[in-house]
This record gives structure tokens, C-alpha cells and sequence, in this order.
């Protein structure tokens, strides 16, 4: 069985987590995945199985786009909702307009620093690793490209939006550089990736339903 799926994947499980289960599922070894998401993210997640494992290199430079809700006025270890809180501010002077114009900073070519709770490598090791045991170390910034960046809705001190950009580029670390430009601190209450390249959403399979005739050819 050599080809794709595309899972929604669901909040809690890792992507280790994911390829695990399609493993067992189709009762077959060579399974990865084609671009990690944090745990508590959702949505698109590309395995990648037999053969077609050797097409991680091509997989991972597609473009993504995520819908994600960010809450103002709080600051966390990871960025995230699931971190250790470390400041508060006020938020409620903070206007939709003032949210939407920071936004709007953001469209373009840009430099990101990837935060500790990612699966980039330090010295061979994943720096998500290195956080669990309380080490953070620099980390070298990284050119990224964001093509869409627009509110959906805001209702403080929850703000969703919805973001198209280069591979490489976090969500977590956007709604905390936009707390930091907002000056009251900002982290992520939920993610859901909606494409990897062509690859929508709207076509993925949830885990409890995967079977092999969800298996895609590639090219195709």
C-alpha cells in the first residue's frame, strides 16, 4: 500500500500519536507524516505510507493555511493555552480595529523565531524535548511568508482568524508577537489546519473512519 491519506487529525494526540494509529489500522510499518501539529492542534495532517514516505521532502514545502483563535491578555510558557501562565494584562481597552490594523503588520515576508515547543532540531534534538526539561536555548530566526492574515471574528478577549502562509510558519508564535505588539500579551486557545497545498480540509478522513480505500496514489 504505497500512497497518501489525509487525516483530520483530532485535539490531544500528537502526530507520532496519529501515525501510530493509522499503523495499526492498516497493519503496515512504514507510515509517517508530512508536517507536525502540536496536540492541541486539529485538521490536515498528510501520511505518508510505503514508498510514498520517501516524499517527505516534497510534502513539507506546501503552504498552509490554519483558522485559529487567539486570547488577549495572557501570556504563556508555550504560547499556547496549555503553558504555564506567566503574565496577565488588561485587554479591554483593546478595539477590533486596533486588532485588524496589527494584523495587517504581519502580511508579507517577515523573520520568525521558532518557539521552544516545536519540533525543529537543536544539536539532534527536537527542542519541544528540550523545553519538558525546562532548557531553552537560542534559536536562529527563520524567513517566513504570510499571504492572507484576516479576523473572523472578535470577541474579546477572543479574536479568530484565519492565516495562509509559507511552511515554517507558527501560529503560536503570530499570536504572541501580535500580544506583544498590542502590549497586552496574547496566546493560542485553538488551531485547525484547513490545507497542506491542495490538499483541503473538507477531504480528509477522520481517524475512527480510515480504511484503505482512502489510500491517494501519488502524483495524483
Amino acid at each position: 500500500m504505497d500512497g497518501i491519506i489525509v487525516v483530520d487529525k483530532p485535539s490531544g494526540m500528537t502526530s507520532h500519536d496519529v501515525v501510530s494509529r493509522v499503523r495499526r489500522k492498516l497493519n503496515m510499518r512504514r507510515v509517517g507524516h508530512a508536517g507536525t501539529l502540536d496536540p492541541l492542534a486539529t485538521g490536515v495532517l498528510i501520511m505518508l505510507l510505503g514508498k510514498a514516505t520517501k516524499l517527505f521532502d516534497q510534502f513539507v514545502t506546501f503552504d498552509k493555511a490554519y483558522a485559529a483563535t487567539l486570547r488577549l491578555g495572557t501570556q504563556t510558557t508555550s504560547a499556547d493555552i496549555t503553558g504555564e501562565v506567566i503574565d496577565q494584562k488588561p485587554f479591554e481597552h483593546i478595539t477590533q480595529m486596533q486588532v485588524e490594523n496589527v494584523l495587517l503588520e504581519f502580511i508579507g515576508e517577515s523573520q520568525q523565531m521558532p518557539p521552544m515547543v516545536s519540533a525543529v532540531k537543536y544539536k539532534g534534538e527536537r527542542l519541544y524535548k528540550l523545553a519538558r526539561k525546562g532548557i531553552v536555548v537560542d534559536r536562529p530566526v527563520r524567513k517566513i511568508r504570510i499571504d492572507v492574515l484576516k479576523m473572523i471574528s472578535f470577541e474579546a478577549p477572543h479574536v479568530r482568524f484565519y492565516m495562509e502562509c509559507s511552511k515554517g510558519t507558527y501560529v503560536r508564535t503570530l499570536a504572541e508577537d501580535v500580544g506583544v505588539k498590542l502590549g497586552c500579551g496574547a496566546c493560542i486557545t485553538q488551531i485547525e489546519r484547513t490545507h497542506v497545498g491542495k490538499f483541503r480540509l473538507e477531504d480528509a478522513v477522520k481517524l475512527e473512519d480510515l480504511n484503505e480505500n482512502h489510500i491517494r496514489h501519488w502524483p495524483g
